[in-house]
């Protein structure tokens, strides 16, 4: 499909900002979906040029991360297998699944994982407290609602994705006992994770726009800079807020749309 200039710089606008979004809370499909939609381009034809697209973003992302994952290694390894197996069973569920399978419960999904956000800290002192009370430690990794959790939202963002950064940092800033920019950096790696085996699929099954995936690949790859220069900058607090925000939008469009 020919894109015309305007809607060339669209997308690669969008692309820019999904990047920066991405790598700061997550989300950034939110902007490149609807304007793949508004050029033409069929949902699901979309759909899969979005998620190749914003590989590099990721990855570009984690590139500006990279400071804080230093001694994540085995996280990273551990908790970036569920995602790729998580990512995979999604994107087989997005060809298998009308779009509107989840039209219902994600929404409500964004919803819990905001309301874990918020009230993160409160809740992981409540935890420790009744730790230990009962005299028992936290898992250092999580355990295994953890990884029961990040697959299921490595399933759905495998399958679209929007807000899928949310998800991942409500779970993980709940169950590991890490910094919050520590966290995020081993998010968009997990991004990147699911983003990319995703996209190995939908290279060999699925129909995409090579135009729209290259500009959405160089806007995110820039916008994943961007977004690691000011994520990495922001204080705990206001990057929680950033979050919430973030993922109240993502529910008015989600609910909306």
């Amino acid at each position: 499909m020919a894109l015309s200039i305007w809607e060339a710089l669209a997308v690669f606008a969008a692309g820019i900002g999904a990047g920066t979004i991405n790598t700061i809370v997550g989300s950034g499909t939110l902007l490149t979906f609807p304007v793949l939609l508004a050029t033409g381009l069929p949902p699901i034809t979309a759909n899969v040029s979005n998620a190749l697209g914003l590989v590099p973003g990721s990855i570009s992302g984690a590139i500006g991360y990279r400071h804080e994952l230093r001694g994540q290694t085995r996280r990273v390894l551990r908790l970036g297998g569920i995602a790729l197996l998580g990512g995979l069973a999604g994107a087989i569920l997005l060809l298998a699944l009308p779009s509107s399978s989840f039209d219902a419960i994600v929404p409500v999904l964004v919803g819990a994982a905001l309301v874990l956000v918020l009230f993160q800290p409160r809740l992981a002192a409540v935890i420790k407290r009744r730790r230990e009370a009962r005299g028992t430690e936290a898992h250092p990794e999580g355990g295994a609602a953890l990884l029961a959790g990040l697959f299921l939202a490595s399933m759905y963002g495998g399958y679209f994705g929007a807000a899928q950064g949310v998800l991942y940092l409500s779970l993980m800033g709940l169950l590991l006992p890490d910094s919050l920019q520590r966290i995020n950096a081993v998010k968009n790696i997990l991004g990147a994770v699911v983003n990319g085996i995703a996209a190995v699929f939908f290279l060999f099954v699925a129909e995409f726009d090579w135009t729209a995936v290259l500009l959405i690949a160089v806007g995110s790859t820039i916008g994943g800079q961007i977004g690691a220069k000011v994520g990495r900058r922001l204080k705990p607090a206001v990057l929680r807020g950033v979050i919430i925000a973030v993922g109240v939008v993502a529910i008015l469009q989600l609910t909306l749309k």
